[in-house]
């Protein structure tokens, strides 16, 4: 934890000893409590979007239910736990344990004695280490027919009285934009800053390999298309990247047998029996004597992959680029766009957790000192402001914000990514920073940060610079100030 998280870590202490024996007590709790658990990360998303199948992929097993089913109207938490069972919270009453059970691979959980409406949300514990610096929550879709149904997802993201939304971050999955895909994420709002913010969102173009349909080439094309959402400045204010993702294939790559590559594999050396199943999945699917692999085998690798997946595994097979189960996955899980997406999750989220958890903290702490003073709440208020303005972890994510929402306007865009790029865009560490190469060595950080301190301090006194412009060099100057002491080499001890 930071110097400024350790700030906000004391304010909250503070605050539990004002606020003891107050209704609020609780909400100051837990708020302390939050700074110290694993970031909450929500997949939300109109209905379809591959949510469930993309939250699978990501934990590398079938946990949530992908069907249609009572238990995807529910909000559902997946953490880490001691032990493979699952909760009920309802609204109203203590949590119950309900019915949990694996069947062929997929997650069969139950709602117990309660409907939908009935619960708050679910809670799955697995024994999963993916799930230990993340707690991936699965959403409604929103855009449903019942009206209610959205609005679980719409009240879990909002900010209530006693908390801020149940998810930190937010992974959106769009197959094309639409208009209640910009309206979800304006919602999903960081008081702090008053305007939609796209620090804790990253978009995901879900069901990538549906992009270009019967294509080989389709997951290729969806870079190209997530590219040009990349660029578009009403898709740069609500995300900080669009990253696309075929999760099937993700899912896939995480469970393949060696029996579905077998079936693959005859598939691929079928010749042309093969390729006309291949125009269709209902022809793939279909009864044809004397194929070699039976149909209902084939409808199971159409449940597994979809027809996209399937024919791009049979073109892996016949270019000869895999050979074997394990090989298969490896290519499947690397063209899904999966290792993108956590290499986003990691830099973006993970690395930014106790920066987002804190500002989440103070947003809580300042609307209870707001709403329901107490005696000493003076004080308090002038702890809270002094944290603010000293934190220059929060000053750099308003002024990313800013450039994001277009706020502070540049219009050389190689000048624009420079600034994103210090200000942590792609990662806290300092190479990533400086968008240097990972393995860039050590002696050449300070030569290229002085490079940048030099840029825009110049920045800073160019005639033609506007206000906002020299707010943006003032803060980058003092983010370069900041890495160089962090970087300062070890002094040497003098001989005696």
């Amino acid at each position: 934890m930071t110097a400024f998280g350790d700030g906000v870590r004391g304010l909250l202490a503070d605050m539990a000893r004002a606020y003891a024996g107050h209704p609020r007590a609780g909400a100051v709790r837990a708020a302390a409590a939050r700074l110290d658990g694993p970031l909450h990360v929500a997949f939300a998303g109109r209905v379809k979007a591959g949510k469930s199948t993309l939250l699978n992929a990501i934990v590398g097993e079938r946990l949530a239910a992908t069907d249609a089913g009572e238990c995807t109207l529910v909000l559902t938490w997946y953490v880490n736990g001691v032990a493979a069972r699952a909760w009920a919270h309802p609204r109203t009453g203590p949590p119950r344990q309900v019915p949990f059970d694996r069947v062929d691979g997929r997650t069969v959980l139950g709602l117990g004695p309660f409907r939908a409406q009935d619960l708050e949300r679910m809670v799955v514990e697995v024994p999963a280490s993916r799930l230990a610096r993340l707690t991936l929550i699965d959403t409604p879709g929103i855009g449903s027919v019942h009206a209610d149904v959205s609005a679980r997802t719409d009240a879990a993201m909002a900010h209530t009285e006693d908390a801020g939304p149940v998810a930190d971050a937010v992974l959106y999955l769009m197959r094309h934009l639409h208009t209640s895909d910009v309206g979800f994420l304006e919602a999903f709002r960081d008081e702090q800053f008053g305007e939609p913010t796209p620090v804790n969102a990253i978009g995901v173009l879900s069901r990538a390999d549906e992009v270009g349909p019967g294509r080989t080439d389709a997951l290729d094309l969806a870079r190209r298309v997530a590219a040009g959402y990349r660029r578009e400045p009403r898709i740069r204010a609500l995300v900080q990247t669009v990253v696309p993702v075929a999760g099937l294939i993700g899912e896939a790559a995480a469970i393949l047998r060696e029996r579905d590559f077998a079936a693959l594999a005859a598939v691929a050396t079928s010749g042309a029996a093969g390729d006309a199943l291949l125009l269709s999945a209902d022809r793939f699917g279909a009864e044809h004597p004397g194929f070699p692999v039976p149909a209902a085998e084939r409808r199971a690798l159409i449940g597994l992959m979809a027809l996209s997946g399937v024919r791009l595994s049979v073109a892996l097979v016949r270019a000869g680029v895999v050979t074997d189960a394990a090989g298969l996955a490896r290519e499947l899980r690397a063209r899904s766009g999966l290792d993108e997406l956590q290499e986003v999750l990691l830099t973006q989220f993970t690395e930014r957790r106790d920066l987002i958890k804190a500002q989440n903290a103070l947003q809580t702490a300042e609307r209870i000192l707001t709403r329901d003073p107490v005696p000493g709440t003076d004080r308090l208020r002038m702890r809270l402001e002094a944290i603010l303005a000293g934190a220059h972890e929060l000053t750099e994510l308003r002024v990313l914000n800013d450039l994001r929402t277009g706020v502070i306007a540049l219009a050389d865009e190689d000048v624009r990514d420079d600034a994103e790029a210090l200000l942590g865009l792609h990662g806290g560490d300092v190479r990533a920073r400086l968008r240097l190469p990972p393995d860039t060595p050590a002696a050449e950080i300070r030569p290229a940060l002085l490079d940048a301190l030099r840029r825009w301090q110049r920045h800073a006194v160019h005639p033609a610079a506007t206000v906002s412009h020299r707010r943006l060099a003032d803060v980058l100057r003092r983010t370069c100030e900041g890495q160089l002491a962090a970087t300062r080499p070890t002094p040497r001890p003098r001989p005696r």
